[in-house]
């Protein structure tokens, strides 16, 4: 049986052909429909309002607050619960928001920094902050005031190594820390038990 002889030409043309049907086939990729994510609808009390939301299960508490919930003062800095930046108040607890899945506060309570702003007026210990120089370029201020707000309704009246010990959890960068310090053991008497209720800010004057 004779051979087919094939001649460059009819190659070649053959060759185009089958690329060209190739180039117009869809990708796998482009025909494939991405998986569902898994939503779940929670109920949280943030800054003292019950909010709803339907959040998709992978979301951190993080990206909850700052993304769909428009609450920007939370920072997201190392984004791996090492720095604090993101620190909130879970349950009156500090946690690092960016390790938290959103759906694990389903029917919790959630403090962020906004929250402690009352009528426009800054809390006594943000006050203190801006008093005492504790704050530079501010993007771990939130998580920081935060974890020392928590600790002093805790604890009234105390010490220098006390406060240390308790925002050891929190990097500052730019402060060197003893600003920090100082402005926590200032705010410290308008957490004292006996006023009721904390003492309005009053800026220190100059």
């Amino acid at each position: 049986m004779a051979k087919r002889r094939i001649s460059r030409r009819t190659f070649l043309e053959g060759t185009g052909t089958a690329l060209a049907v190739a180039a117009t086939r869809p990708t796998l990729r482009a025909q494939s429909t991405p998986p569902s994510v898994p939503r779940t609808t929670i109920r949280v009390t943030i800054n003292g309002a019950v909010r709803q939301a339907e959040v998709e299960d992978r979301w951190t508490l993080a990206e909850l607050l700052r993304d769909h919930l428009r609450l920007t003062g939370t920072k997201i800095g190392c984004d791996r619960g090492e720095c604090g930046a993101c620190t909130v108040l879970l349950d009156g607890q500090p946690v690092y928001s960016c390790s938290q899945l959103a759906v694990w506060t389903d029917g919790h309570r959630v403090e962020t920094v906004e929250g402690l702003t009352k009528n426009g007026a800054l809390d006594p210990l943000q006050q203190s902050f801006v008093d005492h120089g504790a704050i530079q370029c501010g993007f771990c201020t939130p998580g920081m005031v935060l974890t020392a707000h928590a600790f002093l309704l805790a604890n009234h009246a105390p010490t220098s190594e006390q406060v240390r010990r308790a925002i050891s959890a929190n990097l500052c960068r730019c402060t060197g820390y003893q600003q920090i310090i100082d402005a926590v053991e200032k705010a410290a008497p308008h957490y004292q038990p006996e006023t009721k209720t904390r003492k309005p800010a009053e800026p220190a004057i100059a």
